[in-house]
């Protein structure tokens, strides 16, 4: 497939004044010389059309000053960027027109008006003909659930409701790439589960390549395919979700259910989690053994009933990069 981005030797840098507790030394600070520090160090990746990425790393990786570049709000101090074949410092204005973004902690909706206005008025400014304008609403409310309450003051939407507008609201445009920021931030699980399921088929239906931001896991397990992970301006990992788990899996937990109310069982590099109410939890360290041989020794025991492997959550796979 055609790469829709194109990054290389990527840098950003910003200048930071020491700020001095006190009016002296709020007028000092303004005669110290700013120090510079590196938000992104040439980083290089590209996505391809209908790939779903999640974009992630700790606070002060660099995730939100990238998008900005990405989008044109920031200029690169070097580096190139290529957005839809738009160099987007130069060709902002064309580019608004090619992709959407969503910012779970900012609206493109009036808060007085329901959506349906903002949804009128951002058809004018998108320059979409009324019957296309029509047709695509029609098509984006079906699949976001939204009919219910179009019509309702954004104000009186639930957060859930809101997102699910605010989702539609860039999507009008038939964007080739949808650029999401924490877009499921405070809503509750329910929310979360649709605002999921509606960007799955979103990207079935119309390949729309979405670039995500998210510090919750599920968002990232539920929705993309492809995991890039940042640290400290730099890439530390650019890889599929898949390879990811298998690559970086280097534990499993072992749950054994039995008819002793307590399992005396010592087995070779395992870390006992719960043993107790007829359960044996341990979780199997595969640098040092496998799983093979520890089930191996765990069916030589009487009164095994159950045998459960689970692979650790991706939570932890990625709070044991971001620590390694």
């Amino acid at each position: 497939m055609d790469a829709v981005i194109k990054v290389s030797c990527l840098s950003k840098s910003f200048s930071q004044r020491k700020d001095l507790p006190g009016i002296k030394g709020a007028l000092k600070s303004l005669f110290l010389k700013p120090t510079s520090y590196h938000a992104i160090k040439e980083i290089s990746f590209t996505v391809s059309q209908g790939e779903r990425v999640a974009f992630i790393g700790p606070n002060g990786a660099g995730k939100s000053t990238t998008i900005k570049m990405l989008t044109g709000i920031l200029h690169p101090d070097s580096g190139s960027i290529e957005v839809l074949n738009l160099v987007p410092s130069k060709q902002r204005h064309s580019l608004g027109f090619k992709i959407g973004t969503v910012f779970g902690q900012r609206s493109s909706l009036s808060y007085f008006l329901p959506p349906k206005d903002t949804f009128h008025l951002l058809s004018k400014i998108y320059e979409i003909p009324a019957p296309i304008y029509k047709k695509q609403l029609s098509e984006l409310s079906e699949i976001f659930e939204i009919r219910p309450f179009i019509d309702k003051p954004v104000r009186q939407l639930s957060l859930g409701e809101r997102m699910r507008c605010e989702l539609v609201a860039s999507l009008l445009h038939k964007p080739d790439i949808l650029f999401l920021d924490e877009p499921t931030i405070g809503l509750d699980i329910n929310a979360k589960l649709k605002i999921r399921g509606h960007l799955n088929t979103l990207s079935k239906e119309t390949k729309t390549t979405l670039f995500l931001t998210s510090h919750d896991t599920a968002d990232i397990e539920n929705v993309c395919n492809r995991v890039i992970i940042l640290d400290k301006g730099r890439i530390i990992l650019d890889t599929s979700l898949k390879q990811l788990k298998k690559a970086a899996v280097k534990k499993k937990i072992l749950s054994i259910t039995t008819d002793q109310e307590k399992l005396n069982l010592d087995l070779p590099y395992t870390k006992v989690i719960d043993n107790k109410e007829y359960n044996f939890l341990c979780e199997i360290d595969l640098t040092k053994t496998t799983t093979e041989k520890i089930i191996h020794e765990v069916l030589k025991c009487r009164g095994i009933k159950d045998i459960t492997i689970e692979d650790p959550s991706l939570e932890e796979i990625i709070r044991d990069l971001y620590h390694g």
